[in-house]
Parts: structure tokens; sequence; C-alpha cells
């Protein structure tokens, strides 16, 4: 079964004095899994630590507490940052049958969608890396995995692949999804991984 997944990371944003705030504050917003982080602040009152979502704190050292924002208010103090934000990474897990190059068909479903979100995107950074399971030798398997990630490309080219870079590449049977010994015929570790950036 293949899944799709972004790296979660914790932001925040710093309002400065200009028009968009009355006060320079930083908040800490939630990661697109709902996830966040904590930011430390100091100022002349100390230091803040902030670690709740929509969560801020001023710079100029009136306040030593955070204090809650609210998404209107965010909205308008940071709509040009957050429209600035790049997209973060979308990474597709597409199958193989056993021995080859040949995809599962679940898998060469989603070749369309890869392509989709690349067209949605605009130009990106496309990696494409091979993996393979235990079976054989590590040799073998470097280059079954190369050639699985070479195929994928061709077909993303072939179908209208527009890439600012394309990085093919094979881990062979390193970075198994499933560890296992050696000579084991697990699926989930015969796979290609694309990163679109």
């Amino acid at each position: 079964m293949s899944r799709q997944y972004t790296h979660a990371v914790a932001l925040f944003f710093l309002a400065l004095l200009g028009g968009c705030a009355s006060k320079p504050y930083v908040v800490l917003v939630a990661s697109p899994d709902g996830s966040t982080g904590a930011i430390e602040v100091r100022t002349a009152k100390g230091i803040t630590r902030v670690d709740r979502k929509d969560h801020a704190v001023n710079l100029d050292g009136s306040s030593a507490t955070s204090f809650q924002v609210a998404e209107p208010k965010l909205d308008k103090d940071f709509s040009a940052a957050r429209a600035a934000q790049p997209a973060l990474p979308k990474s597709y897990l597409l199958y193989f049958k056993t021995g080859g190059t040949s995809l599962t068909e679940k898998s060469q479903a989603e070749i369309p969608e890869v392509l989709q979100t690349v067209r949605e995107r605009g130009p990106s950074a496309v990696s494409v890396i091979g993996h393979t399971d235990t079976v054989g030798s590590k040799a073998y398997n470097e280059k079954l995995g190369l050639s699985r990630a070479r195929d994928i490309a061709r077909q993303l080219q072939e179908n209208g692949l527009q890439a600012l870079e394309l990085v093919v590449t094979s881990h062979g049977e390193d970075n198994l999804l499933l560890k296992t010994p050696d000579n084991t015929p697990e699926p989930t570790n015969r796979r290609v991984e694309v990163t679109v950036r």
C-alpha cells in the first residue's frame, strides 16, 4: 500500500512594525500535521517560552507572558508571510512486483497523481530513489534499485514531467521500511520513493 506524507516543521512568524501590528511580536503556529514545537524569546523582562499553538510574546519587553492570537489577527498580520511559504515536500511510495521493474497495479495507477502534484506546484525538484528487499546480493540489489528508479523517472518524463531538477539514485537493500533478515521477500521494501520539492 502506498503512502503520502509530508515532513512536519514548527513554524513561527515575526510581525514587525510597519502597518501589520502595533507592537512587534512572535507567534508559534502549527505545522501542517497539527504539531507544534516551542520557542524561547529573550526580552528585557526575561525569557518567555511559547509552546502552544497561536500563542505569542511581544518583543518590546512590555510583557513576560505569552498571549493567544486570534485567527483573524494572524491572517491580517501574517498574510504576506504565509503566502511566501514554500510548499512542504510531498512523497509517494510506489511498490514493485518481485524481482524486476514492474509496478503493482495500484502503484502504477498513482503515476498520474505524482504528475498532477508537480503540475500544481509548478517547477519543482524531484528525487526518485529505488529500493529493494533483501533477496539477492547487495550489489545486485543496488543495480535493481537503480533500474527501478530509472524506470519510474522515464515514465514520469514520458508523461510530461516538467522538473527543475530530477535526481535518480538507488539505496538497494539499505533503508528498509520493514527490517528483515537476508533473503527475505518483503513487498513493502520493493519500492521507489518519489519526492516532489
